[in-house]
C-alpha cells in the first residue's frame, strides 16, 4: 500500500467531529470528486467516484449522518494494471441532488432557471478553525494524494476548475503554507513541495500516523545528508592532504637527488628529512618531531620554502648548477 493511500485510510477512521465539519469535509469530498450530471426535463444527478473503498464508504456515511439520504453504491472491477476497484456514489433524485448541492453552496440562485454553480468554496462552510481543516482532509481525499517521502517530497490536490483551485490554495494558505497551482493535462493542480510544508497540512487534516511515519523518514534523510556531508568534507580534506604530501615529498626528492639536502639551510633539511621519513605525518605531528618542536604553521612555511627552492631550480636552464638563495 502507498503512503498517500496509508494516510487516506487514516483519515477515514476519524469519527469524533461535529456536525459542521462533517458537512464542509463532505462538501469537499463532492467539490473535489464529484461529478454533476445533467439530463432532459431538468434532471440532475450526483456522482462521487473513487478508487479507495474507505473513502467510498465514507462519502455514504457522511451523506446518511448529515442529510439523512442513503446512496446508491456500485463498484467496477478495473482490470488496467491490478488497480483494484473504482467504486462509484450515485444520488439520482433530482430534488434531493438540488438540495444538498444548495446547501453546500456548490449550486447557486433561487428559482431553478435562475441556478448556476459555484466553484468557489461557500464561505457558510469554513466560519470556524476547526471546519477549515475538515475541508482541507475532504479535498485531498476527493482529489488529494502525497508521494513516498523516502523518494520526494510531493503534496497535491487535483482539481477541474481554476477558480476552485485559487480559492482552496487561499484555504491551504491560511494556515501558513505557500501552496502554488500549475496547469496539467487539462486540470489544475494545488501543490505543496517542502517537506516541512507537506507534514504541516498532515498535521492541520488530522493524518497524525502518517506525519509521524514522514517526520521519521525527514530526520532520518536530514542525518544521512549530514553523514555524507562531513564524509565528503573529510574525505576532501584528506585527498588533499595526501596531494601536498606527494608534492612535498617529490619537490624534496629532486632536490636530494640533484643537489642534495646538504647544501639547505639546517631548519629546511630537517623538515626535508622528517617528511621523507614520515610521509603519512601531518603538519602538527613534524612540527612536534622537530628538535625544538614548532608549530603547524612553521612547518608549512619550511614546507612551503621547499617547494620554492625546487621550482625555482626546475626553471634554470639544465646545465645551470647554482643553488637559489635560500632564506632561513
Amino acid at each position: 500500500m502507498s503512503f498517500s493511500s496509508r494516510a487516506k485510510n487514516e483519515l477515514c477512521q476519524i469519527t469524533e467531529q461535529p456536525f459542521c465539519c462533517k458537512k464542509a469535509e463532505l462538501a469537499a469530498l463532492v467539490q473535489s470528486g464529484g461529478t454533476i450530471h445533467f439530463g432532459g426535463k431538468r434532471k440532475i444527478a450526483l456522482r462521487v467516484n473513487t478508487a479507495n473503498a474507505g473513502i467510498a464508504r465514507r462519502v455514504y456515511l457522511l451523506l446518511k449522518e448529515v442529510y439523512d439520504i442513503q446512496t446508491e453504491v456500485m463498484y467496477r472491477k478495473n482490470r488496467r494494471l491490478r488497480q483494484g476497484n473504482n467504486y462509484f456514489l450515485v444520488l439520482a433524485n433530482g430534488r434531493q441532488v438540488m438540495d444538498v448541492l444548495s446547501d453546500m453552496g456548490i449550486i447557486k440562485g433561487q428559482a431553478e432557471a435562475n441556478t448556476w454553480i459555484s466553484y468557489t468554496i461557500d464561505a457558510g462552510l469554513i466560519k470556524k478553525r476547526c471546519c477549515k481543516r475538515a475541508y482541507l482532509r475532504g479535498a485531498f481525499l476527493g482529489g488529494g494524494s502525497v508521494s513516498d517521502p523516502e523518494k520526494i517530497y510531493h503534496l497535491e490536490i487535483v482539481t477541474h476548475s481554476e477558480i476552485y483551485a485559487d480559492s482552496l490554495r487561499s484555504l491551504i494558505e491560511s494556515f501558513d503554507m505557500p501552496a502554488k497551482v500549475i496547469e496539467r493535462k487539462g486540470n489544475f493542480v494545488i501543490y505543496l513541495k517542502d517537506g516541512e510544508h507537506v507534514a504541516k497540512f498532515l498535521n492541520v487534516i488530522g493524518a497524525h500516523s502518517a506525519l509521524l511515519d514522514l517526520e521519521n523518514i525527514r530526520i532520518y534523510k536530514d542525518v544521512r545528508n549530514n553523514v555524507n556531508r562531513i564524509v565528503n568534507c573529510e574525505t576532501a580534506n584528506l585527498n588533499k592532504t595526501i596531494n601536498a604530501a606527494m608534492r612535498q615529498i617529490e619537490n624534496i626528492q629532486y632536490l636530494k637527488d640533484r643537489y642534495g639536502l646538504s647544501k639547505l639551510s639546517p631548519p629546511l633539511k630537517a623538515v626535508a628529512k622528517l617528511r621523507l621519513s614520515n610521509p603519512d605525518a601531518s603538519l602538527k605531528e613534524l612540527g612536534e618531531m622537530l628538535d625544538p618542536p614548532i608549530g603547524k604553521s612553521g612547518v608549512n612555511h619550511r614546507l612551503r620554502k621547499l617547494d620554492q627552492i625546487a621550482d625555482d631550480i626546475r626553471s634554470k636552464s639544465p646545465h645551470d648548477t647554482i643553488v637559489p638563495k635560500v632564506e632561513k
